[in-house]
């Protein structure tokens, strides 16, 4: 049997891995060295056979060789790891040396000559060697991966400073300065944690980090609104509570990141650890009950009986919910009963065979053991059937969300008691949601699954109160639109994750059906895995010299299939219908030449692509052509709005303030167009989220330039008729040249494929107030 130089299919050597670039960096390597190791050692070699053993060794030590330099460039960058990774570099460096001197076969012919070893006579010193490499590259890759949790602590840092800042400005003004830094970091920061999510080996990790980077991205625009809404009404106590709520959430999800990376928790704690899920102890149980059959007397079965109490006892999440029909608690407990009865049996059964003195399980325990794991699973599909079922009652009876549009028309009519009576309402929906996730989270299946249901329970319970505090705000500002707009956004929120949870149930379902399939990351590349074909791509594992986004991985590209154009169909004929009313109204403009008509046609352009990717037709093919279209449509998004910013300056109060209202809007869905397309996913169905949601987006984009369009129309032609007289139409062009686009034409600046020019457009439109 051949056997690993390292004597671990870990690679481990002493250093913990946590990441799968590291770990698939190193797999052809030790896969090279394991073929040289374990060479047939035959008294006559073929010429053929000496050829390819100095080849693989000659490709090795290449190989190494480009490695070791990237990680010197890094050490050079990194002073703190200068001297641990130098070291790391020489030894891996040295090993690559010896192993091309061993497989040089070339006078193999006349092996006493010189007195050279080689790999058939040195076989200890290849494997001496072998161990070496693999440990100094080990080390090289553990060293740069330290560098890449170091830049999402930096750059969480970051965030956390400006989001202080955020939280004590006064003026509106200060606010739009500090946010627009605060738009860049938050776009780094979901790159860097975007690809250290996909990277990382463990699922449950995964999935936490899955949680946390959900609740930044959805608080980044409820911090938006709520801030807006205090900074506009600074003395209601209720906009106050709102805003507060979204920046302690933010900074727990920024915490609950580092924890993930880091692998501790502040002041040195442990891990928290998941409560043990009813499909868990369902499983121990089974698992400790089958054990009888091989350890008839060193298996303590007097606590088989313990763990069945313990186990009854957490089913009371169950059988004491309001919310849990009375068959189905009755069905629960005559279960119950029935497992009780088996255990008792099989303790009875067991305990008189030790006192036969069986040698073997005999027949009346097997049969018991059998009766005992059949009756706990008959119990675990019914918990699953009354969970799954619940979950199902609930999302049907809330589809229509009707308890969030009363709250809605309560507020925006200044009826602080039908608010008041639509919010208990609500909290009631509330309980009911939390308590079915926590059931959800009992028959799960996963502990990945777990997590995203516990992050599911405490979203519902964070944003119900959220939703009234707004809806409150509303009721006492009910002609103000910026509590209106932060009010739509919290309902939005809670709608979204409605639709988690409906894809959560189906996943769980998945589970039990045995349709679940596991989701692999993208394949990743490296210098050693290419070396034997000559490819040579960077090392997706180590940072990048000169570079701070690091880790930055391709994901696979893909294409709807006919049921997922079938589902999607809808979206993109409404898609296709917005672009007609574009191109129609831009037909209607004198100068079609002009920026706001310009841009309309070109965003209308793009949008039509990804109408014609919904149907199976056009240029984008993959599903990676779809989300890079939705980028560079939403930086045209944010072109245009500094184009309406600009002409809003030649306007009339009155005018200036809705033009600016629709371009405040207009920018915050390009910001989340741009966000969500940037945004990593994994698996068939996440992907399709993915499309589906930047369909939806750009449905939204195309909505308000829509609406836009005539109305600059008109108010571009009454401002030319008002200065004929005084102005040339030349001079008044002039003048409406946008401040950005000329500093980016002297600086042969452009929107980059990163979004920071993007978000720092986006910020500028962000500049004024609600003017009413």
């Amino acid at each position: 049997m051949a056997s690993s130089p390292c004597g671990s299919s870990n690679f481990d050597c002493g250093l913990e891995i946590k990441t799968r670039s590291v770990e698939q960096t190193l797999i052809p390597l030790v896969s090279q060295i394991t073929t040289l190791i374990n060479h047939k050692d035959k008294p006559k070699k073929s010429e053929k056979t000496l050829c390819a053993i100095q080849r693989v060794g000659q490709a090795v030590s290449a190989a190494v060789g480009r490695f070791v330099s990237v990680g010197e460039a890094i050490a050079t960058e990194n002073e703190e790891l200068k001297e641990e990774m130098g070291l790391a570099c020489l030894e891996a460096r040295r090993a690559g040396n010896t192993i091309a001197q061993l497989t040089d076969v070339s006078s193999q012919e006349q092996p006493e000559s010189d007195g050279r070893g080689t790999v058939f006579s040195d076989r200890t010193g290849m494997v001496k060697a072998a161990r070496m490499l693999l440990s100094s590259v080990t080390k090289v890759l553990v060293l740069a991966d330290r560098i890449v949790i170091k830049q999402i602590i930096t750059s969480r840092n970051k965030v956390l400073v400006t989001l202080d800042q955020l939280e004590r400005v006064s003026t509106f003004q200060e606010f739009v300065q500090i946010f627009s830094q605060f738009g860049n970091e938050m776009v780094e920061f979901a790159h860097l944690t975007g690809d250290r999510q996909n990277d990382l080996k463990d699922e449950k990790k995964k999935a936490r980090m899955a949680a946390a980077r959900a609740v930044l991205e959805k608080c980044t625009m409820m911090l938006l609104t709520a801030s807006k809404t205090c900074l506009r009404h600074p003395d209601c106590e209720s906009a106050r509570i709102n805003k507060d709520a979204v920046f302690h959430r933010m900074r727990y999800a920024l915490e609950q990141v580092i924890e993930i990376v880091t692998d501790s928790r502040p002041g040195g704690e442990a891990q928290s650890v998941l409560p043990l899920s009813l499909y868990t102890g369902v499983k121990d149980f089974k698992c400790k009950v089958e054990s009888l059959r091989d350890s008839l007397y060193h298996v303590p079965v007097e606590s088989l009986s313990a763990q069945l109490e313990a186990l009854v006892e957490q089913m009371e999440d169950f059988t004491d919910s309001a919310y849990t029909h009375h068959e189905q608690r009755e069905g629960l407990l005559q279960l119950c009963s029935l497992a009780r009865q088996d255990t008792h049996a099989l303790i009875a059964a067991w305990t008189q065979a030790q006192s036969a003195k069986a040698k073997e399980a005999p027949e009346e325990v097997e049969l018991a053991i059998l009766k005992a794991c059949q009756s706990v699973s008959e119990l675990r599909k019914e918990l699953q059937k009354i969970a799954v079922g619940r979950a199902s009652e609930l999302l049907k009876h809330h589809s229509e969300h009707l308890a969030l549009q009363a709250l809605k028309a309560a507020g925006g009519e200044g009826n602080l008691e039908a608010v008041a009576e639509y919010a208990r309402t609500l909290s009631e929906q509330k309980e009911q949601l939390v308590e079915t996730c926590r059931l959800l989270c009992h028959v799960s299946g996963t502990e990945p699954l777990e997590i995203t249901c516990i992050h599911a329970e405490e979203t519902f319970h964070v944003i119900g109160p959220q939703i009234v505090s707004a809806a409150q705000t509303l009721a006492l500002h009910p002609s103000s639109k910026i509590a209106k707009e932060n009010l739509d956004v919290f309902c939005e929120a809670w709608e979204s994750q409605l639709c988690d949870m409906a894809l959560l149930l189906r996943e769980i379902s998945d589970v039990f059906d045995g349709r679940r399939g596991t989701t692999h990351s993208p394949s990743l590349t490296s210098e050693i895995s290419a070396s034997s074909t000559g490819d040579k791509k960077a090392y997706l594992s180590l940072p990048r010299p000169g570079k701070h986004s690091t880790n930055l991985k391709t994901a696979k590209a893909g294409k709807l299939d006919s049921e997922e154009q079938s589902t999607i169909a809808k979206l993109g004929l409404e898609l296709r219908l917005l672009t007609s009313d574009v191109d129609s109204e831009v037909e209607r403009w004198e100068d079609q030449e002009q920026d706001i008509a310009r841009q309309s046609q070109s965003i209308s352009s793009m949008a039509y692509s990804m109408y014609l990717f919904t149907r199976g037709e056009g240029l984008l093919k993959t599903t990676l052509d779809l989300f890079h279209q939705a980028e560079m449509l939403s930086e045209q998004g944010l072109q245009l709005c500094s184009h309406l910013h600009t002409f809003s300056t030649q306007l009339l109060d009155e005018e200036k303030g809705m033009i600016l209202s629709e371009t405040e809007k207009l920018a915050a869905l390009c910001q989340q167009l741009q966000m969500g397309a940037k945004t990593p996913v994994q698996g068939k169905s996440a992907t399709f989220q993915k499309v589906e949601s930047s369909i939806q987006n750009t449905k939204g984009v195309m909505t308000v330039v829509v609406f836009l369009l005539p109305v600059c129309n008109k108010l571009l032609r009454k401002s030319k008729s008002e200065r004929s007289s005084l102005d040339s139409p030349q001079n008044w062009r002039d003048k409406q040249l946008p401040t950005l686009v000329r500093e980016d034409a002297v600086n042969g600046k452009s929107s980059n494929g990163f979004g920071v020019k993007s978000l720092e457009q986006h910020m500028a439109s962000l500049t004024f107030l609600e003017s009413k």
